[in-house]
């Protein structure tokens, strides 16, 4: 899915039935009572679609769900527990890996530490469609120090034990046959058997290799404690620089390969990502893995891979994979093949991904400048035409007012995707996009309509956020950054902000007029009448609306 190296940590609105497929919404007492209603937090990193109608959310501030249309909810968090069962509850932290198969549902956690990120645990349910969950809570995986030798599909092979959660982050999983398999940075590639209930450390290819075939009996040495794997030794470090001094413990270096950050699994494959290249991995007897590894050398566009998804179009597979640079030469975009990886093609280059979803001939990509589309029906098709959808912004008609009810995503960054064929949102489909602005998705096929949602606090208030306000690094937009808005505007046409600095100087006057479609929300960028970013300080923002006047104070700082 997703993703990020750094982990950042609704608005019930009235729906015109002309432009949405229908808005359904349950009462709050056909879901869990304790879950909070609403987002906690507008950063939306993972969106993952389930059965008929759910939509579950990876946020900065928990797991949450949209059971309907319009019913968002954020389920509860405790800090102490204890691994085994829980229900309608989560570990704390933001959301860092979410995946589904049918009805089961998976969600890996992380906290902030002082310079570091930490895993905060994982959770999964068996059945999370129902209105009481029960999750199986497991505590981040570490090892002990004496497990430097790891039990493997019957076998052994060596390994550094990974004793602390620091660096040892949860950032994708995936869920296919009896595994659910994760990626966790310095964590590695680990599994858990659903079946015999335990986890297990996976090997990969070290650095130099190209294969690494753990099927093989010939790859093993018979000792006297069982077969351990030949000439490997799993070590996340980051491998010697080649100019330094090298010690003379090899074990003080490791290999980039080893670093796993993204997988894909299906039938008997899974892909993984890491900050080497790709791993293609057949599923064998026990559970053995035979691995080949793919690098920049093979066609990828940069060596450090964030994301994976596949495209089945026409009874044909693509691989594709978000590639980010990791050293000399390389550039961030896309790398797909359409041969289970014996070539690799390039594409969005110059573009830093986040996430791809697929469906079908459609495949969409979440980047740092936006959200990309291509079709193709032509899955051996090498050349591949992008279209660069706008920023997302509402516009719905609030029945026969002749206003709208207008929101809109202030940042160009979209950081999650999904594509939704269920016909509960729409028969033509419904495109979903996660931000550090909030959820949004598609009203209509062209994406110029969406809906948004975001957390709001206190409905009732007027306020500005984020407060303090930097426009050089909040909200970032088409070159400009902006500060938001809030109020709960109910009769008034045209809502005037004037805005003042400390010494009740005027800086700026302004109008949102809620009958133009294209007003977008009550924001400012930090500028004065004559386009000039405004000093640091603190500035006093006056609206009039709704027959009343009320004052923001808004703090700036570069």
């Amino acid at each position: 899915m997703k993703k990020l190296i750094i982990l950042v940590f609704c608005l019930n609105i009235v729906l015109a039935q002309t432009l949405l497929p229908g808005a359904y919404k349950l009462n709050i007492s056909d879901f869990d009572s304790s879950a909070y209603k609403g987002l906690k937090s507008n950063m939306i990193s993972d969106i993952i679609l389930q059965e008929d109608k759910l939509v579950w959310l990876g946020t900065g501030s928990g797991l949450a769900t949209l059971r309907d249309s319009t019913s968002i909810f954020t389920i509860s968090s405790k800090t102490d527990i204890s691994p085994g069962q829980l229900t309608n509850i989560t570990p704390t932290g933001g959301v860092v890996a979410l995946t589904s198969y049918r009805k089961t549902l998976f969600a890996a956690f992380a906290t902030s530490g002082e310079d570091i990120t930490i895993g905060n645990g994982l959770i999964y349910s068996s059945d999370a469609t129902e209105n009481s969950i029960d999750w199986t809570y497991f505590e981040q995986q570490i090892d002990t120090e004496a497990d430097s030798l790891a039990p493997f599909a019957k076998r052994f092979f060596k390994g550094l034990p990974i004793t602390v959660k620091e660096a040892n982050v949860t950032y994708d999983a995936a869920i296919s046959g009896n595994y659910i398999w994760i990626t966790s940075w310095a964590g590695g590639l680990r599994r858990y058997n659903i079946l015999q209930k335990v986890w297990e450390r996976v090997p990969l290819p070290q650095d130099s290799d190209q294969i690494l075939n753990t099927c093989e009996s010939s790859s093993y040495n018979d000792t006297s404690v069982g077969y351990i794997l030949k000439d490997f030794y799993l070590n996340p470090r980051d491998p010697w620089d080649g100019s330094s001094t090298k010690n003379s413990d090899s074990k003080l270096y490791g290999n980039h390969n080893h670093k796993a950050f993204s997988v894909l699994a299906f039938g008997d494959t899974v892909w993984v990502g890491t900050a080497n290249g790709i791993n293609r991995g057949l599923i064998g007897e026990n559970g053995c893995v035979n691995w080949k590894h793919y690098t920049v050398n093979d066609g990828l566009s940069g060596g450090f891979v964030v994301d994976l998804e596949r495209q089945v179009v026409n009874g044909h597979s693509v691989i594709w994979a978000a590639t980010v640079t990791a050293g000399q030469g390389e550039k961030s975009g896309i790398s797909f093949s359409n041969d289970d990886g014996e070539s690799w093609h390039s594409t969005l280059i110059n573009e830093r991904v986040y996430n791809i979803t697929a469906a079908d001939s459609i495949v969409l990509v979440a980047s740092k400048s936006g959200l990309w589309k291509t079709v193709t029906d032509n899955p051996l098709d090498i050349a591949r035409p992008w279209a660069k959808y706008k920023p997302a912004k509402q516009a719905i008609q609030i029945g026969s007012t002749g206003t709208f009810d207008m929101d809109e995503i202030l940042t160009d960054e979209v950081v999650g995707v999904s594509y939704d064929n269920r016909p509960y949102f729409s028969s033509l489909g419904t495109v979903w996009i996660g931000s550090w602005d909030g959820l949004a998705r598609t009203l209509d096929s062209r994406g110029s309509n969406w809906n948004i949602y975001r957390s709001n606090f206190d409905m009732g208030k007027v306020y500005a956020y984020p407060n303090p306000f930097s426009p050089f690094e909040h909200n970032q937009l088409s070159g400009d950054g902006y500060v938001h808005i809030h109020a709960s505007v109910k009769t008034s046409f045209v809502v005037k902000m004037d805005i003042y600095n400390f010494a009740m100087e005027p800086v700026l006057q302004t109008e949102f007029d809620r009958r133009q479609a294209n007003t977008g929300s009550m924001k400012w960028n930090g500028k004065d009448k004559n386009g000039r970013l405004v000093d640091n300080g603190t500035y006093f923002i006056r609206l009039e609306y709704d027959q009343k006047t009320k004052w923001i104070k808004l703090i700036v700082i570069k």
